[in-house]
Parts: C-alpha cells; structure tokens; sequence
C-alpha cells in the first residue's frame, strides 16, 4: 500500500515524528511550527512530563515531552530533539502547546480511506489519543489525535500565568 499516492479520495496530511525509535504523526494543519530545543521556565506542581512554558510571542505555551508523557525511557536531549508547537481545541477554545520529540521524520499524504482504526482496549485506559494506525514503507505509523493527545487539567493554572513575566523567579519556603 502506497499512502502518500493521490487516488481523488479525502485525505489529510500527517506531519511525522520519532519517538523511542517509533514513528507517530499529527495532522499537519494542527502543527503552527516546528522549533530547536531550548530550555523553559519551569512551573512548580506540575507532572514530571511538563518540561515548563514558553513566551512565544506574547503567549504562554506549556512544553510537555510526549516520551514520558507515554511512559518511555528517558533520553538526553540532542541535536534532533524538537519541539513542535500545535494548536489543540479545547472546549470549544483554541490552545497552543509544544510537544518535545526525538526527531522530525516526514509529512505524508494520507487518504482516509487508508487509515485503520485503533485497537480497543477497553475502558481501563481511558479515552485513547490514537486516531489511527498506517503502514507506510513497511512500517507502522501511530497517528495521534492533537485535540486528545493531552489532557489539559493540569494547564489550567497556566492559564493564570498569562500576562505575567516567564522570566521572573519563582521563590520556594524550604
């Protein structure tokens, strides 16, 4: 099966990510830009897996590294480590969030019709961020779901950072 050839049927771009020597994807029209790592501020009493946030013009963006967030060994940060900055909807509101990944692989065309459904685990997990599974090459991509690929509770104290200085010290009673 050839994913990236145009048969006139709906299809949809994914841009494509490495991960603990996997490849994921998100659509490509929830992608706003794709950047080099550079250390965040960090925000106390948050999960290990949010790294911090970011001033990208004027608005805070939470950082959250997807390799621990799914539970993966943690590796250093390297050359190829990026951060790519997707809009997610949220409530019917529109929000930006990096997600730290090993490397960026490609972006592919890929018809809907091509797209297999995940695997139903059942309840226990909770709702899945898995929009799809597609062979691409002779190999499985994961394609996520951008709107539920994180669970935004957690960044609701972000919100009231908005405004304020991300540079600014944080001080901690011992």
């Amino acid at each position: 099966m050839q994913a990236d050839i145009d048969t006139g049927e709906q299809s949809t771009q994914f841009l494509t990510f490495i991960m603990a020597d996997e490849e994921y994807g998100v659509e490509i029209l929830d992608v706003q830009e794709i950047r080099g790592w550079e250390p965040c501020t960090e925000i106390p009493n948050m999960p290990q897996y949010v790294k911090g946030v970011i001033n990208l013009r004027g608005t805070i963006v939470p950082i959250v590294d997807l390799r621990q967030k799914f539970g993966f060994n943690n590796i250093e940060y390297s050359t190829t480590t990026v951060v790519i900055v997707v809009k997610v909807l949220v409530e019917d509101k529109s929000k930006i969030m990096g997600l730290v990944v090993d490397a960026v692989s490609d972006v592919h065309t890929i018809a809907h019709g091509d797209i297999n459904l995940p695997p139903q685990w059942g309840q226990d997990y909770g709702p899945s961020v898995i929009q799809g599974l597609i062979s691409i090459n002779n190999k499985m991509v994961v394609l996520l779901s951008s709107s539920l690929l994180l669970n935004l509770e957690q960044f609701q104290n972000i919100e009231q950072i908005k405004g304020h200085n991300t540079q600014s010290s944080i001080v901690a009673n011992d």
